[in-house]
This record gives C-alpha cells, structure tokens and sequence, in this order.
C-alpha cells in the first residue's frame, strides 16, 4: 500500500509539474503575441493632448498613451511650453527620447554619468555673478559642471535612457518643444509605460491637485507620467540624506522639496547664471561646422563595427547630443516645384545608434505629393509643425485606416510596413517624424525609384492584367523620385468630374 500511494503521489506531482509548466508556456506567448494583436488596427485617428499639466513658468500637454495606435508602436509623446525664464527642473526617465524644438530658444544639460565636469568658472565671473545677486564673493567656490548646449529652433536633441537632463528658456519668447518617447526600446526594463523620475521639486502634489479639480477624460488605463512623478530625495530618510550631502537638515528639507508648490516649470527671477558655449551666430556656425565633421569621422570609425563594439563607450562624453534637422546639409530629397525631406540617422547623428531612434524632417509645397510608401522595419510617428495634410494609410488587409486631414498641432502613428501617402493642403505643409529605428528604412511604391519601377514588365501587365504597352506605362510615367509637382490639370479633372 505504501509503494501504491508513493507511486500516486509522484504521478500527482508529476501533473501538477506539467500544468504549471503548461501554464507558464501560455503566458509567454500571450506576453509574446500580445504587442502584434495591438497593432491589428482597423481605425487609426488624429490625436491631440488630452491632459496639460500647469506649472509655474509652463505647462506639458500629454497624448493618451491608451490609444491603440501608440500601444501598437511602444511609444509615447509630450509637449512642453516654457515661458521665458523658465527651467523645466533636473529628471530622468525610463526610456531613451528625442526631442525637437519646434520654437524658441533654450539651453539644456545633459547629465552623463563619468563623464568629467569640463565647464568651470572664471574668479571674473563669480565676482560679477555675486555683484549681480547682491552677494558677498569672499568664500564663494568656483563652480564646474558637465557641459550644456544652446538649442534653437529646428534642433533633435537625443538622450539616452536614464541620463538626467533640464531645460531653460533664455529666449524672450515662449520655447515649444515635443518629446518622443521609445518605450519598447530594449534600454527600458521596467515595463511599457514612461516613467519619470524627478531630481527636484514636488511635481506629484499640483499635479495631482489638478487631476482632482477636473473630471476625467478617459478611463482608466496605463499610468500618466507626470501624474505620478515625484521628487526622489523625497523618498529617502531626511538623516541618511544629511549624512550623504554633509550638509544642513534645512538644505535636505529644500532638496526634498515637499513644500514646493511650483510644479515642474519653475521661474528664474534673476536668469540662470551657467557657463555656456559660445552665442554668437559666427561662433555657432564655426561650432556646427567642427561638430559635423566630428559626426562624420565617428560615423566612419563606428560604421563597420557591429551592434556589440565598445566605439560608442569611448566617444560618449564628447558626441554630440543635438542636431539641426533643418539645416539645408542634411536634405536627403529636394524637388524645388514640390518640397524637401531631411533624414538625421545614426550615419549622420551617432548617438542614435546607441538610441536605436532616427528622425525625419518634411516639408511639402501647397498640394504636392509625398510618394506613396512603407516603411520596413520601423514604425512612424507625425507631428505636423505648420500648416496641414491630407493623409491615407492602409493595413495589410488593404483597408483604408485613415483617410483624414491631419492639421498643426495634431499627432499620428504609422505603423511598420502600413503603406502611407501624404499630400499638402492649400498652404503646404511641414512635419516631424519620429522612428523606432536608427537607420529606418524605405520602400516607394510610385516614381523613379519604387518596388513598381523595379519589377519587370511582364510582372506588372501579368499582376495588373495591364496590356504591355499600359503596364510601361505604369512603370515610366512618373518621372520624379519622392516628391511629386502638383498635376492641377488632373485635379481639376477629377473635382469637375
């Protein structure tokens, strides 16, 4: 009887074994599949913020990160507006970001850690900066710092993963600036939802305070990044913290910040006193010039080694973490009668090898054509900066899931390999994209260089059930690459008809 129930007893972990392993194995590929059944989407909209959070000297408007169509892309999207004066205070997030200034003028720093502090003041400048504050300069200590860079309009400015950075408005106008977030990127092991981590402030409390003085415009979903961020000394023992700075208790209780009621844009009344490259339009441009020779020869050096090589590790602290997307050098298509398109990959902006991100400038003329096209192993994101679009984009069932006017201001996801195709409305258009990938590539389906072009043409009459003379037709009429003049004859063909 004894051997019988040992024998019961095994077969009965035996079981039980095997259907915890079952069980494990379906969550996995649930887990595994679970991203691709978010990107079976029948509906893709135009999406604008849905919560703005206030602060002092600026406010963030954020985009429902419930949507499908950024659930399906493991992105995320923000926008700040900064008063002059502004500093939008030290965080650091999850997940690795570009940002764009759409306008104004900043500076901003970007913390990377070991990198040596290579910004040190003059005794000239500490005298004059105590002067200025109406302070004593005997016993004040020299400051030094990691560098910071000046930011103008047009400029992507990439940060990695982790890496603290701020911003402030030194201009006298309002500084705009959208953030882009990749949060399925393999540098975010936490989960799919952006998380920041503030270095100062009490951004937690008004946000919070705000929440609750408005209903709620959606239901309830992944978490809202600056609904839930906090200041992170406030979490520590204010004694350990003492200890840790070897400073004054009264100075932890300003670093925890937990009477701060300012947000997370605070004004400078004085300016922010910083040691800064140099301003001047000669200087910038001379500064430009070396640091695109620099991108270059690094681009190089890096371009024949693989995704595991230790050149990014050495370079680190002295790449370039900005790029001015609209400078004219970077134009990858330009067709004088129709606009032009500026591609800023990790060839031309290294760091984003490393962010596996990539960055596409576009402008079109009033009704000119963007080639119709997919992209094949990223998805896209398109923010319009002026004026407006039509836009069509397609799935893989060949459904039409958006066909809309996307206007300024407004945001959509094109995912990886949905055909798309653009035409600009009555006063052109300009737009920003943001990629999932450093090098994204790629495929036309109309003009000189398209997947239809480079078929033969008894694939295209036999495909199309064209005769010889209509598939070359097909094939050759359309002489220009990616940006197609406007035809207003056919136009007002088709209107009259």
């Amino acid at each position: 009887m004894a051997s019988k129930a040992s024998l019961l007893l095994s077969f009965l972990l035996l079981v039980s074994t095997c259907l915890a392993h079952h069980q494990q194995q379906q969550q996995k590929q649930q887990q595994q599949w679970q991203p691709q059944n978010q990107c079976q989407i029948s509906r893709i909209d135009a999406l604008e913020p849905v919560e703005r959070i206030q602060a002092e000297a600026g406010v963030t408007e954020i985009w429902n990160t419930d949507e499908k169509q950024f659930q399906c892309a493991g992105v995320e999207f923000i926008r700040h507006r900064v008063q002059p004066g502004g500093l939008l205070l030290p965080s650091y997030v999850n997940a690795p970001l570009l940002s764009f200034i759409e306008k104004g003028r900043a500076v901003q720093g970007v913390i990377l850690p070991g990198c040596p502090e290579t910004y040190e003041s003059s005794q000239e400048q500490l005298s004059g900066q105590s002067e200025r504050r109406g302070q004593r300069f005997q016993g004040v200590q020299q400051d030094r710092h990691q560098k910071v860079e000046n930011l103008k309009e047009g400029d992507v400015v990439a940060i990695p993963a982790g890496a603290a950075h701020w911003i402030y408005n030194d201009g006298d106008t309002e500084l705009v600036a959208v953030v882009f977030f990749d949060t399925q990127n393999n540098a975010n092991q936490l989960d799919q939802n952006h998380r920041r981590f503030f270095l100062a402030g009490n951004p937690q409390a008004q946000s919070q305070q705000q929440q609750g003085q408005r209903q709620p415009r959606r239901q309830q979903g992944r978490e809202q990044p600056y609904l839930n961020a906090g200041n992170i000394f406030n979490g520590f023992d204010a004694e350990f913290l003492v200890e840790a700075f070897n400073v004054e208790r009264e100075t932890i209780e300003k670093l925890q910040g937990q009477r701060d009621q300012r947000g997370h844009i605070v004004n400078v009344e004085q300016g922010l006193q910083i040691i800064r490259p140099p301003q001047s339009r000669q200087e910038q441009e001379q500064e430009q010039h070396q640091g695109g020779r620099q991108s270059e020869r690094q681009g190089r050096r890096q371009g024949g080694r693989g995704q595991g090589s230790n050149g990014f590790e050495e370079t680190i602290c002295s790449m370039k973490l900005r790029e001015n997307i609209d400078n004219p050098t970077h134009a990858n298509f330009v067709n004088p009668q129709a606009g032009r398109i500026a591609n800023l990959n990790s060839f031309k902006f290294p760091i984003l090898r490393q962010l596996q991100l990539s960055a596409e400038r576009g402008q079109l003329h009033p009704n000119a054509i963007q080639a119709p096209r997919w992209t094949i192993n990223a998805h896209s994101l398109v923010y319009v900066t002026d004026g407006s679009m039509r836009v069509q984009i397609v799935n893989n069932a060949g459904e039409s899931v958006f066909d809309d006017e996307l206007r300024e201001g407004q945001v959509v996801v094109v995912p990886q390999n949905f055909p798309v195709i653009k035409r600009a409305g009555e006063q052109g258009a300009r737009w920003i994209s943001f990629k999932t990938n450093d090098n994204a590539m790629i495929s036309n389906l109309a003009g000189r260089v398209s997947a239809i072009r480079s078929m033969p043409v008894d694939v295209v009459a036999n495909s199309y059930q064209l005769s010889r003379n209509d598939a070359q037709k097909l094939k050759f009429s359309q002489q220009e690459s990616l940006l197609f003049t406007p035809n207003f004859s056919r136009s007002q063909g088709r209107a009259s008809a």
